[in-house]
């Protein structure tokens, strides 16, 4: 942080004064020991800013401070609803302001309103989108009966999907919240393992108990299931039911069949809304048969109160590597005419995969 005045912008350059209201510490829009400012500034590294008491100042190329104008300005609709910044908002900020600005967004959303939609608060923490596509996704949910989140690991599909869910029993919008998975390794394999079948296939559904745990006293959990207030079992178990006053969410959908993604959708009954989470890019079905999330996608889309939201790289919430990681990936199967490293099965063309990510 520079704390001596800007200088007179040169000819061509611009100058923004942003006055930090004295209602918000100056440590909470710099950050401890200047983080935040830090991330600002290598977002904009030809802009000067510096910072005197509580008067921020940019100089710089007019379209970068008419940017950082925004950014401080989205910092303190964040602050004003009591929720601290982060570097990772901050970053996140940046990048959809910077999205909107080039045409790349095609939505009105700001950063503001993404970062203060509040979903779920549960055991001391809040549940909210952190990107725009992530907002997006939440507001599908709410807008329609059937809605696919398709993405990569990490882009909150299934735990936002989770949070949605949890929102509704309490709410009473629902009476029951079903979570379910197919079991892809459910056969003759799992034969050999010791225990029940539920024991058995506990492993494929354990991530779905890890998001109740985040979202829902554990206490209560057991209590929940045992009421079959939430049920959480494989996508076998489906089949030859109606699903009333139920909030139903397939996860792991790109291991489905055709024929489990249509007996799936068709277990849909009265004041029910169903969310299908998947990635099209992780498919573990063997002798590289059709994924039902793939094909469903040509199947439904343009289907009245059936809405597809796409999630990409760019909507990771995870460790920032992972993005990375998927992004390495993709240039490298776009390269090489792999699918996730390997070689793709026999039949399946090479844009099957890319077409259907929708980035």
């Amino acid at each position: 942080m520079t704390q001596t005045p800007a200088h007179t912008p040169a000819q061509g350059q611009a100058r923004a004064q942003i006055t930090v209201p004295a209602q918000h510490p100056m440590v909470t829009v710099l950050g401890s020991g200047d983080s935040l400012l830090r991330v600002i500034e290598k977002a904009f590294p030809e802009a000067d800013i510096h910072v005197r008491g509580n008067e921020i100042s940019a100089v710089g190329a007019p379209a970068d401070v008419a940017l950082i104008q925004r950014v401080f300005d989205e910092m303190m609709l964040v602050l004003r609803t009591g929720q601290p910044m982060t570097e990772d908002a901050v970053e996140r900020s940046i990048a959809m302001l910077k999205a909107s600005e080039n045409g790349e967004s095609d939505g009105h959303e700001t950063p503001a309103q993404v970062l203060t939609q509040n979903i779920l608060s549960s055991r001391g923490r809040t549940i909210r989108p952190k990107t725009l596509n992530q907002k997006r996704y939440v507001d599908a949910i709410d807008k329609h009966t059937v809605v696919f989140g398709i993405g990569p690991a990490g882009t909150g599909k299934t735990y936002l999907a989770m949070a949605k869910a949890v929102q509704a029993l309490q709410s009473k919008q629902v009476n029951r919240i079903i979570l379910t998975r197919p079991a892809v390794e459910a056969g003759e394999r799992l034969g050999f393992l010791p225990g029940t079948l539920y024991e058995k296939i506990d492993p494929y559904l354990r991530p779905l108990y890890d998001a109740l745990h985040d979202m829902i006293d554990p206490d209560s959990i057991p209590r929940l299931m045992a009421a079959g207030t939430i049920e959480v079992a494989p996508l076998a178990y489906m089949r030859g039911r109606t699903l009333n006053d139920a909030f139903i969410i397939l996860d792991e959908a790109q291991n489905t069949s055709p024929e489990q993604m249509k007996m799936f959708l068709t277990r849909l009954g009265f004041d029910s809304k169903i969310v299908i989470t998947g990635d099209v890019t992780q498919v573990d079905l063997p002798g590289g048969q059709t994924s039902g999330l793939r094909q469903v996608q040509e199947i439904l889309e343009g289907v009245e109160d059936v809405h597809f939201a796409r999630l990409s790289s760019h909507d990771v919430v995870r460790h920032k590597l992972v993005g990375r990681i998927v992004d390495a990936y993709e240039r490298y199967d776009s390269k090489h005419g792999t699918e996730n490293g390997v070689p793709r099965p026999a039949g399946r063309g090479k844009t099957a995969g890319h077409k259907q990510q929708g980035k």
